[in-house]
């Protein structure tokens, strides 16, 4: 089978509340991020705006990745087929071919052309490396395609660039195994495969972690959606780290043009370079 892969992207989202705006939906959840307890000290003595204090706060790009493949398949294969007749037909002919009946059946084994065509979209947290449906709507036109340098420009101004801790060669492998499927044929025509979108996408968090008596929360915002979420987390760990575009983007035909579980043993021949990088 003939492989193509797609000239990996990295695409970035546009933040569309900015973070005066995070900030400030942040700070409407800080109590919820400290859960009921905090609550319930709310009704009975209401904490005042100077109990909370604003021990970090970030803004993030995190990684997700999209993965789409289309398949073709054509192929031949010999298929005996029954037809019904009447009572009283003893036979058929179909030009110089004579076939008797049976039963009212007559068996005629004839050759079936087939062609089959697939295409499918796979989405992963390029955190967790766990499939992640929802995600999808993340993906449209409003994602612009970036370069690892201006990216790392971001990170110089001090935006966190997480690290995927999914690999594009992992996750083309994992994708080209799912993708690969099996088919009842005497002869294949046609065989390929095109791996069409390996895409990095990055969306901006921001997050906001707050200390009240003693104890500390996160609050994250969404800067796409504006969605506010307690119990978040925060990636200091990275701060003022750049990132290595060979680290990111690894799905090469070199690292891809081994055995892949599910291909039957089959030598697959895997191309780079495929231009028709599928658009959101």
């Amino acid at each position: 089978m003939n492989v193509e892969l797609a000239e990996e992207r990295i695409l970035l989202l546009p933040d569309k509340i900015g973070a005066p705006q995070a900030e400030g939906r942040a700070w409407s959840k800080r109590t919820d991020a400290f859960g009921a307890f905090a609550k319930l000290g709310g009704f009975l003595n209401k904490p005042k705006d100077e109990d909370y204090e604003v021990v970090y706060r970030e803004l993030r790009l995190q990684p997700f990745w999209r993965l789409s493949a289309s398949s073709t398949y054509v192929y031949e294969r010999q298929r005996q087929h029954k037809l019904k007749v009447s009572t009283e037909v003893e036979a058929i002919s179909i030009g110089d071919q004579k076939y008797p009946a049976a039963n009212r059946e007559v068996a005629i084994t004839v050759t079936e052309c087939c062609n089959e065509s697939t295409q499918r979209e796979w989405l992963f947290d390029g955190i967790t490396k766990k499939a992640e449906p929802a995600l999808k709507s993340y993906v449209g036109p409003e994602a612009t395609p970036i370069t690892a340098d201006e990216l790392n420009e971001k990170a110089k101004t001090g935006a966190i660039i997480v690290p995927p801790q999914a690999k594009a060669s992992m996750l083309t492998r994992d994708v080209i195994s799912q993708a690969i499927r099996k088919i009842e044929a005497d002869r294949i025509l046609e065989e390929k495969m095109q791996i069409d979108a390996i895409d990095l996408y990055y969306r901006p968090v921001y997050a906001v972690r707050y200390k009240w008596q003693g104890k500390e929360a996160v609050v994250e915002v969404d800067a796409v959606t504006g969605e506010t979420k307690t119990g978040g987390t925060t990636f200091e760990a990275y701060v003022g780290k750049l990132i290595d575009r060979d680290f990111l983007l690894d799905a090469g035909a070199e690292a891809l043009n081994t055995f892949i579980p599910g291909a039957n043993l089959a030598k697959l021949i895997v191309v780079k370079g495929l231009k028709l990088g599928a658009k959101a």
